[in-house]
């Protein structure tokens, strides 16, 4: 069964066709920067990865590059051959814990997530209206961001707010970044030989979470009620005081709508140093930029407390595991977070860090929890439960 997924972030686009149950990946592509300036994207196949500089306004033209590059590549000699999508999305709220079938009432559900996750359901939605118009009468799936999460217990996932906000509002910390949690768990788990580990696991990009794991359970992670809270991000602050807001809102004359936007679009790493992505981040640090130097430093404090935080949660974790765009690429932000984490007696090995996107253990043998880079692979849990579903 070929699966087509499309993963769609906030400001990228991972898609890939999938042969199921083989676990075969025929083709997989990753758009950046969408959106923003210098937008691109590539395309691997057969081993040869294949570069494409080309305007992306939104996640709607990385879609027809899509179908066009399937039919090109001779993934496919017409689109035809697909015979299921699977869509990652952010929010199911509690409504969603498991993946789901893609029905009409399953879309409407979903808008009701919107105002929970602005930067992402949006986009996401569109992609599952435009692939209905591409791939018409082909099974779609949904695969949430936030099922895994619904492990965690009510100490962790209530706010210390009146409880009629959760029970009448669903007010909650609800988790993001789940699929790629959960694939990390399972891979470090099977590459140890256990299913007991006590994992932190670190998803770090352009959005990121840490996620606190015991024996394939989430404990707790900084993503909350929406994917706006916990470590700062490329666009998104993480945790601030809530009354920033009205503050702001009063003394520049904002209105709240228009503080939120600030909030999930102009801030993080570009609020601090204008710049979101963090190849830009690292360049302008190369050149001696203080604004962006401090922006690394806030960015990667805020991950080693949340590390420092989960590792108490979990009574000693037993491993770390970066991941994600900055996770698995940025040698300057894995070594940043472990010299921040050094009373937990982690100690990188500097000689195993300089490397990009491999499975790797990075830390020294006697650092008291060893630190691995596992690339995640998003993808491959979507086309797994979309077989699953639909077979």
């Amino acid at each position: 069964m070929k699966i087509l997924t499309i993963n769609a972030g906030s400001s990228s686009m991972k898609f890939s066709v999938m042969e199921i149950p083989e676990n075969r990946e025929l083709v997989n592509g990753y758009f950046q920067r969408i959106g923003l300036e210098g937008s691109f994207y590539d395309v691997k196949i057969n081993g040869e990865k294949l570069h494409r500089d080309i305007v992306l306004e939104n996640h709607l033209d990385a879609l027809e590059c899509v179908k066009r590059e399937l039919v090109e590549l001779n993934v496919v000699s017409s689109l035809d051959e697909i015979d299921a999508i699977g869509h990652r999305l952010v929010h199911g709220g509690e409504r969603f814990k498991e993946s789901v079938i893609i029905t009409d009432e399953v879309i409407d559900e979903c808008k009701k997530f919107t105002k929970l996750a602005p930067l992402h359901n949006p986009a996401m939605l569109a992609c599952i209206e435009a692939s209905k118009s591409a791939f018409p009468n082909k099974p779609m799936t949904a695969v949430f961001d936030t099922s895994f999460h619904q492990t965690m217990d009510a100490a962790n996932f209530l706010y210390p707010v009146p409880y009629e906000w959760y029970t009448k509002y669903g007010v909650r910390k609800y988790g993001f970044h789940g699929t790629s949690h959960k694939f990390i768990n399972q891979e470090i788990s099977k590459y140890l030989g256990r299913n007991d580990l006590k994992v932190i696991s670190c998803h770090i990009g352009s959005g990121a979470s840490v996620c606190a794991i015991n024996a394939g359970k989430v404990v707790d992670t900084s993503m909350g009620f929406s994917p706006m809270t916990g470590i700062m991000m490329g666009t998104r602050p993480g945790d601030i005081d809530p009354s920033i807001i009205t503050y702001i809102s009063e003394e520049a004359g904002m209105s709240i709508d228009e503080v939120m936007n600030d909030l999930n679009k102009h801030s993080g790493l570009e609020g601090i140093c204008g710049k979101s992505d963090s190849r830009d981040v690292e360049d302008g640090i190369a050149q001696g930029d203080e604004l962006c130097i401090l922006a690394q430093d806030m960015y990667t404090r805020r991950v080693a407390n949340y590390i420092a935080n989960y590792n108490n949660q979990l009574n000693g974790a037993d491993v770390i595991v970066f991941t994600a765009g900055l996770g698995e690429n940025s040698a300057m932000t894995r070594k940043d977070i472990i010299d921040k984490i050094a009373s937990l007696g982690v100690k990188l090995d500097e000689s195993k860090n300089n490397f990009r996107g491999e499975f790797r253990l990075i830390t020294t043998e006697d650092s008291k929890i060893p630190v691995y880079v596992v690339p995640t692979n998003e993808e491959l849990m979507i086309a797994i439960d979309t077989y699953e579903l639909i077979k």
